[in-house]
């Protein structure tokens, strides 16, 4: 029986790899981290791409307006001043990765449009899609709309 030493851990690795091999349970935690992972996370992702997009949508609303009523007051005759104003508001659309083809620009007067001591007001709104969605054949849904204004007085001395 001096190998009676040896029959014993022989006996515990058989157990052991008997075990192992009968559980049927082997990969499916990766296989259930992938699946929980791509069904919580791609949501999570797609929600702060939107929350980007419509931020990036609100600061480029902010920006035209702003440039547009600068640009409109400067301007010698009112369809000058339009036409300017309305490159100025598209230009700050584009610096934003935005279509400006979507964007509605409306300029009001408080008086009559550049005279001295006027006020000019510039309204900007943008409809914000989705974010994949213009891939998408029938998805031209735009489920926010950002608008901003801005109100700037037309010089006495010019």
């Amino acid at each position: 029986m001096d190998s009676g030493g040896r029959s014993e851990p022989q006996q515990i690795y058989a157990a052991a790899g008997s075990r192992e091999e009968g559980s049927g349970e082997e990969g499916s935690a990766l296989v259930e981290f992938i699946f929980l992972g791509l069904v919580l996370l791609v949501p999570v992702v797609y929600l702060i791409v939107t929350a980007g997009q419509v931020q990036g949508a609100a600061f480029a609303a902010v920006g035209a307006a702003e440039a547009a009523a600068r640009v409109y007051v400067d301007a010698e005759d009112p369809v000058s001043g339009e036409q300017r104003a309305r490159a100025a508001a598209e230009l700050a659309f584009t610096d934003f990765g935005f279509e400006p083809e979507e964007m509605l620009l409306d300029i009001s007067c408080s008086a009559e449009c550049l005279a001295a001591g006027s006020t000019v007001t510039a309204l900007v709104r943008f409809d914000v899609p989705l974010p994949l969605a213009p891939g998408i054949p029938g998805m031209d849904f735009a489920p926010v709309t950002v608008d901003s204004s801005s109100t700037q007085i037309v010089e006495r001395y010019g």
